[in-house]
């Protein structure tokens, strides 16, 4: 608990205290997340006990979609297929950087894990930075790790993955 300090990300504070919910909510970057969480009705599961690691991805992630993807997923007769993308950004356990950094060593670089969703994702280091991998190849950064919540941690990715 002592190296869970309080992170700004979105210009507001991460209270390690407070649940991913709860501080998402507050963040300016992630206000399309939280809107899909709602459409997908996942608001209860992740203020539940986990602990979940959820990559988080900002605005301008989502922004990089096709135009109209997001309008699109959040109607809700596509719940099921958004709740498989958000699914997809989570993994049960606290996997904060140093833990995801030890995957990636015994991995021999790459780090192998599945998601919530079921499907694997890949996490890499390459220039003291993480890296994800989704089924479909596409690439997003970590750009910031170790968001400590008390049912969790967040890390910030610049990029939204997808599963096959």
């Amino acid at each position: 608990m002592a190296n869970e300090k309080t992170v700004e990300v979105g210009g507001a504070p991460m209270y390690p205290s407070k649940n991913i919910i709860e501080n998402a909510m507050n963040s300016q970057d992630h206000t399309t997340l939280v809107a899909a969480v709602k459409a997908a009705g996942l608001v209860e599961t992740l203020q539940g006990k986990g602990p979940f690691t959820v990559f988080a991805p900002t605005n301008a992630a989502f922004a990089k979609l096709p135009a109209g993807t997001v309008d699109d997923l959040v109607k809700p007769e596509n719940k099921s297929m958004l709740t498989k993308i958000l699914t997809y950004h989570v993994i049960a356990g606290k996997w904060d950087r140093k833990e995801l950094m030890k995957s990636i060593k015994k991995g021999k670089g790459t780090a192998t894990l599945v998601t919530v969703e079921g499907s694997t994702i890949w996490i890499m280091e390459k220039d003291e930075k993480l890296w994800l991998k989704d089924e479909k190849g596409s690439i997003a950064q970590i750009t910031t790790t170790d968001v400590y919540q008390s049912n969790g941690i967040i890390h910030v990715i610049d990029t939204v993955v997808m599963p096959k």
